[in-house]
């Protein structure tokens, strides 16, 4: 097939057919034609990869580079900044794989598993502090939270600076809007400070154990490195709180998944996988550019051209997920989803992710057996590139 034989569809993302039911939206361009473009005001159109074979040769394809940090190319970053701005998310080769490899063992399966019982104390504190029975909104009283706190008690942010960081994780939960570039400076200053606070009192932390790598090799990280990896994993870590609240939205939308879970709690975990897959937060990848001019999926894409991968339309492809668009706890084991992306940039925190969704997913349904959505429902944000609520109102 070539670009010929098919009419691309084109795609509005500020379309409400898309903002209120993306994997829909998608679905419908996936079964006309293995590529779509997005079409977004401003911005010069990019293609999207919309099936999972495609879309998982495409995550690995070393002709399509990620150019440069997002945040260094905005306007509003302060200059003084700006060299703390190129994240490991935007690099590629020997130096991404040089960070990743001092951060790594903090974000291994066995660790995540260790500190579970500190995501545990952490759930169990948010949900004593929730009202003792009626309504109440799990978004900022659990599901936001619950990560950064989780993440700061990892890296090994000092208690006192917290209640600053959590402001800065609602602005990720949120999207990378205004509000976050604002914070630029505080989560500079942040993490800065937290680096300090380790050098003056070295703890079991990542933050520790980054320090102690720069002093065993000061090639293998610089001052500025440092820094960046410490705001950029923080923040980052903030992921589990859309899917938290997207996963008790659709445990509660469908009664026969809910029953399912609380009759065998041992399903928790593969449940998890099915409803990253399923309504997992990220949509589209970041945009990777062609070196040269490329062909996928039999079509002819020019160099320079940008490239994202939708993760809502490939983890719904019936290609590879029989009754792709069914939640399905007990989902028979298949091809791994691509709700952490794939290849070298797969979700460095994917283990904490599952840990702590697992945690409050188990614990919320254990606590509150009667657990309901409200009359009112739920509002999901007009946000293209995330599906995340913009409250989860629940009966206790």
């Amino acid at each position: 097939m070539t670009s010929q034989d098919v009419t691309v569809p084109e795609i509005d993302l500020t379309t409400p057919e898309v903002l209120n039911d993306p994997f829909a939206a998608y679905g419908r361009a996936r079964e006309r034609s293995p590529l779509a473009r997005l079409l977004v005001p401003g911005l010069n159109p990019m293609w999207a990869v919309l099936r999972y074979h495609d879309a998982k040769a495409a995550l690995t394809d070393a002709r399509l580079e990620l150019t440069g940090d997002s945040f260094a190319m905005r306007p509003d970053v302060p200059e003084d900044c700006l060299p703390y701005m190129r994240t490991m998310q935007e690099m590629e080769g020997p130096e991404h794989t040089r960070l990743r490899r001092l951060v790594a063992p903090a974000f291994t399966a066995r660790r995540a598993a260790e500190f579970r019982p500190r995501i545990e104390t952490i759930v169990e504190a948010l949900l004593d502090d929730l009202p003792d029975g009626g309504e109440v909104d799990l978004l900022p009283h659990f599901a936001r939270p619950l990560p950064m706190a989780v993440i700061c008690e990892l890296v090994g942010i000092p208690e006192s600076d917290r209640p600053k960081w959590r402001e800065y994780g609602a602005h990720v939960a949120a999207g990378y809007g205004p509000g976050l570039a604002e914070s630029i400076p505080g989560i500079i200053a942040g993490a800065k400070a937290a680096v300090a606070a380790r050098r003056a009192e070295p703890g079991d932390d990542l933050v520790s154990q980054l320090i102690r790598a720069q002093d065993e090799d000061g090639h293998r990280l610089s001052d500025a490195e440092l820094v960046t990896l410490i705001w950029n994993v923080v923040l980052a870590g903030q992921t589990p709180t859309n899917l938290i609240a997207n996963g008790v939205h659709a445990l509660l939308s469908h009664p026969d998944q809910l029953a399912a879970l609380r009759v065998n709690p041992d399903l928790m975990p593969h449940a998890v996988e099915e409803l990253m897959r399923w309504c997992g937060p990220q949509l589209l990848t970041i945009p990777r550019f062609p070196r040269e001019d490329v062909e996928i999926s039999g079509m002819r894409i020019g160099k320079g051209q940008p490239v994202t991968v939708v993760i809502a339309s490939a983890n719904h492809d019936p290609r590879v997920f029989p009754e792709a668009d069914r939640l399905d706890v007990n989902r028979p084991a298949g091809p791994p989803h691509l709700g952490f992306a794939h290849g070298a940039h797969f979700c460095l925190g994917a283990a904490l992710a599952r840990t702590q969704t697992e945690v409050a997913l188990s614990v919320l349904l254990g606590r509150f057996p009667n657990l309901e959505p409200t009359p009112k429902g739920v509002q999901h944000l007009p946000d293209p590139g995330t599906r995340r609520l913009k409250t989860l109102p629940v009966t206790l």
